[in-house]
């Protein structure tokens, strides 16, 4: 097995094999908190015209996203998981776009990667445990970073701790997520100014590495849609 670290949308264009996306803060923890939280589809779009053009033909659909990380204009949820929690998501489809993650999706998928997954550190271990059974010839883990332009450190984290499971190391990841409160990258979730942005429980969550028993695979449904769907242990077997 053939494992690649690539990174922001340059890297998501060179993607190969079974491919993860990886989107900490906080797309695809987002994503993982919502089918945890009883949603039954998430599609995920690069273009908000494209959120809103399913919005007109599904008025039932709740859309979430942000853009610069606020949330936007017209849509039901910015991209936070705790500004979520208490929302009746049970049966429900959620269209999902962001600065970064979903952008990644796009940009993996016409580069022609064979399947791909979203990733996070809060079902990192089910996600190297799926690639594991799989046991592709090539796999990439792209990390998005901020806007698909700028390095993240939690990306980078949660890319390097995949990698580890996957060649049967460890990482401490206690010290590394003490190591990641000190980055310059979370110190908006701890700015009062950003508070209703990028509030402090976010960071909480998307920290909570390993919650999480299932993958999140995202399957092409057109140049700007993917439709992702939650795969548990059990379905794998």
């Amino acid at each position: 097995m053939e494992i690649k670290l690539l990174h922001l949308l340059d890297g998501a264009d060179q993607a190969k094999g079974l491919t993860v996306v990886i989107d900490v803060f906080r797309a695809f923890s987002l994503e993982a908190y919502l089918f945890g939280r009883g949603a039954e589809k998430i599609y995920a779009v690069g273009s908000k015209n494209t959120a809103f053009h399913l919005k007109k033909e599904h008025p039932d659909y709740i859309l979430a996203g942000e853009r610069g990380g606020v949330i936007i204009p017209g849509f039901d949820y910015g991209n936070s998981p705790s500004q979520t929690e208490h929302a009746d998501l049970k049966g429900k489809t959620v269209v999902h776009t962001t600065s970064a993650g979903t952008q990644g999706l796009i940009h993996c998928g016409a580069a022609g990667a064979d399947e791909i997954l979203t990733g996070s550190l809060v079902n990192a271990s089910a996600i190297a445990s799926y690639i594991k059974r799989k046991n592709p010839e090539q796999v990439s883990l792209v990390c998005m970073g901020n806007s698909g332009i700028y390095p993240a450190t939690e990306d980078e984290l949660c890319g390097r701790y995949i990698k580890s499971m996957l060649e049967g190391l460890s990482l401490d990841m206690g010290r590394e997520i003490f190591n990641l409160t000190k980055e310059s990258s979370v110190f908006k979730f701890f700015d009062i100014k950003w508070k209703d942005v990028f509030p402090v429980k976010d960071f909480i969550l998307c920290i909570e590495y390993d919650r999480f028993p299932f993958v999140l695979r995202a399957e092409k449904i057109s140049d700007d849609i993917f439709e992702i769907s939650a795969i548990h242990e059990m379905d794998q077997r």
